[in-house]
């Protein structure tokens, strides 16, 4: 990507992070007039602000009589909007339902139906601050012990088994979660419940079931962590910052943090069962011992519908999320958001199904 380009997205993540919570609209106005003409109103994930950003600010500089508006309301609201038939397209970092999708979409020619779109991964990770330790291994099990109190001492034979070369402190454990509810920790608390049931004993959900020291937001448990001692937290991979990372196990072998490994546990996992071809809903597989798969990942789709009552409009739709999914887009996202692009083969597939929106 050449050097104008790379401002254009630079100053359009500037902006959004500078407006917290505030639409993504209007933030470049290119020359070009494009072959999209129009304004797409779409809400929703919080989590696919910075990459939204880059991602319109893009299309408008190349389409430049095309407005593209995203409101980072949060996914409840966003999904809600579109039901109603308040927005062309929305974001969540979950799907639709099987049956909302199919059913009372108020933007949606009726009986068309809706389609789940995985258009953005997002890593997660376990982060720690260890008096004398710079690199940690944990399994599923061991960290669902951990975060449920369960084991309270850094050199507990649990962990020492796991890390056989590495110097843990007799010290105490600060396990730290977040205090809202949020994608971030259904996603880490679906990891535990999938990957280590009997040891996690609850399932996935927004809110933490579990007790132990909180903190609002993915900044405030990165500050927990990193202004504690012995401490150890869930986040975004984007805001892990210089905290250490825990490489997961995964089959035999344990594994760092990669966007590519994110990436491959997506392309690993089927698609959930009950759902029409095009609507690419996926059912994580936090279990897989795919070689190099990374299984601690927040999935956030982009949801449209099959068919609008607007021929004007689908053409839109179509145009803005063949270019969210495309190669370029999504190394974008990953540079400036954090995000792990589409792999090559899954990225077909997406494509494929955007394709079919009339």
């Amino acid at each position: 990507m050449d050097t104008p380009r790379r401002l254009i997205s630079a100053l359009a993540i500037t902006a959004v992070l500078a407006t917290s919570g505030c639409a993504v609209n209007e933030l470049n106005r290119g020359d070009s007039s494009g072959t999209l003409a129009g304004t797409l109103d779409g809400a929703g994930s919080s989590a696919q602000a910075s990459a939204q950003a880059v991602w319109i600010a893009e299309i408008q500089n190349a389409n430049g009589r095309l407005t593209v508006n995203y409101e980072p309301s949060g996914s409840g609201a966003g999904r809600e909007a579109f039901l109603a038939g308040g927005l062309d397209f929305a974001g969540s970092d979950s799907a639709l339902t099987a049956a909302e999708a199919e059913n009372g979409l108020g933007a949606c020619v009726p009986g068309t139906g809706a389609i789940n779109l995985p258009l953005y991964i997002s890593p997660l990770v376990i982060i720690v601050n260890i008096e004398g330790v710079d690199a940690l291994n944990l399994d599923a099990a061991t960290a669902a012990l951990i975060f449920r109190g369960e084991i309270r001492q850094w050199d507990d034979p649990r962990i020492q088994e796991l890390n056989p070369n590495a110097a843990l402190p007799s010290a105490t454990i600060t396990a730290v979660h977040r205090s809202d509810a949020s994608g971030t920790t259904k996603n880490f608390t679906d990891y535990l419940a999938q990957a280590a049931p009997d040891e996690w004993q609850a399932d996935a959900a927004d809110a933490f079931p579990y007790g132990g020291e909180s903190a609002q937001g993915n900044s405030g448990v990165v500050n927990a962590v990193t202004n504690g001692r012995n401490t150890i937290g869930y986040v975004d991979a984007s805001r892990a910052g210089d905290l250490t990372i825990a490489a997961l196990k995964v089959g035999d072998e344990f594994v760092a943090y990669t966007r590519e490994a994110a990436a491959r546990v997506v392309e690993a996992s089927p698609l959930e069962e009950g759902r029409a071809d095009d609507d690419l809903a996926i059912a994580i597989d936090r279990t897989t011992t795919e070689p190099g798969a990374y299984p601690l990942v927040l999935v956030s789709y982009l949801i449209a519908c099959r068919e609008y009552p607007n021929p004007a409009d689908a053409e839109l739709v179509r145009g803005y999320l063949s270019w969210v999914a495309s190669p370029e887009a999504q190394e974008l996202a990953a540079e400036f958001a954090g995000s792990a692009p589409l792999s090559e083969g899954f990225t077909d597939r997406v494509l494929d199904a955007i394709e079919g929106i009339r």
